[in-house]
């Protein structure tokens, strides 16, 4: 697999990573050792790119993907996050900051962090406090570059001018664009871009059923792109899809990947999955290539993304 260089600050990962959320949350029951078998077939594929968080799971995934790349850790990038509280609310005062990267060092079981995020905005603290105490830790050794997740241009800005910012994180698929008005201030600053959820959590593998039929512990059965109405309509955009990427001898979520590889050399798409089958096929998307008919087929399809908001109740992170 190539190789992508996100920011200005060296950091190198291959074109595609790998989001280990879903092995602890939010879709389901999950089994730990199908997880580690996931990380490390990644691995095996080419994947340089780990992506964890306190959140998920109070350091449980950090655990898992620390046991799943434990023998080739010097070979990967290691990214987590820290600014949420227990109660999901948030908190990224420099003293928790710190606290957190402890801990995470910990359930990693490694002596520094590649990439640290801010998880999310946190409204309370000024942004120049976060990014300075971020500064302070990677002057120490203790990380070594710093990224943010779902913030927006003032907040992107305000950070860069005290601590370089080498990614931002944002949800992006072929479903959901409203980042790419930040596109040009990234270009600007020269800041890479990783897009998680990058097949629309699931629905751009042509494996989407109503959303009744998710367990109770799916986020899936509550996610407005599930509902009647929006169901079927993204149903038959994936349809649509998935007889493009046929044509072209691929399935849909191969084609939903290359379709984000090819928005820039700055892009770094983290599918996540449970199945050492499923990461195998995500990966083979970094061989796609799409041509420019393709490109305007697929904009004919969702010119504007999917139907349905992000998140039920509108419960959307508020970008400044």
């Amino acid at each position: 697999m190539q190789n992508r260089t996100l920011g200005q600050q060296g950091l190198e990962t291959s074109a595609l990573g790998f989001g280990a959320m879903g092995i602890s949350i939010a879709y389901g029951p999950g089994d730990q050792q199908e997880g580690i078998a996931t990380i490390q077939r990644a691995h095996d594929l080419g994947v340089t790119f780990f992506d964890t968080a306190e959140l998920y799971g109070w350091g449980e995934n950090e655990k898992i993907v620390g046991r799943a790349v434990k023998s080739f850790r010097d070979e990967v990038v290691i990214a987590t996050k820290f600014g949420f509280t227990r109660d999901h609310g948030q908190d990224s005062r420099p003293e928790h900051i710190r606290e957190v990267v402890q801990n995470s060092l910990r359930h990693l079981g490694v002596d520094h962090i590649d990439v640290l995020y801010q998880h999310r905005v946190d409204p309370a603290v000024p942004i120049e406090d976060v990014a300075g105490t971020v500064k302070e830790l990677i002057d120490a050794g203790v990380v070594k570059y710093f990224g943010l997740s779902e913030a927006g241009e003032t907040t992107i800005r305000r950070a860069h001018a005290v601590q370089p910012v080498s990614a931002l994180q944002t949800e992006y698929s072929l479903f959901e664009r409203d980042v790419e008005s930040l596109f040009p201030t990234l270009s600007e600053l020269g800041i890479g871009f990783v897009p998680y959820s990058p097949l629309g959590r699931g629905f751009l593998t042509g494996t989407a059923k109503p959303a009744d039929q998710y367990d109770k512990t799916d986020m899936r059965r509550t996610d407005p792109r599930w509902q009647p109405g929006n169901f079927e309509k993204n149903l038959e955009a994936t349809r649509h899809l998935t007889a493009l990427a046929e044509s072209k001898e691929a399935t849909v979520a191969q084609l939903a990947l290359a379709w984000l590889l090819a928005q820039g050399d700055h892009v770094v798409p983290i599918p996540g999955t449970r199945s050492p089958e499923r990461v195998a096929e995500n990966i083979a998307a970094a061989d796609l290539t799409l041509t420019a008919e393709d490109l305007r087929r697929i904009a004919e399809i969702l010119p504007t993304g999917g139907f349905g908001a992000r998140y039920a109740g509108g419960n959307v992170p508020t970008w400044e």
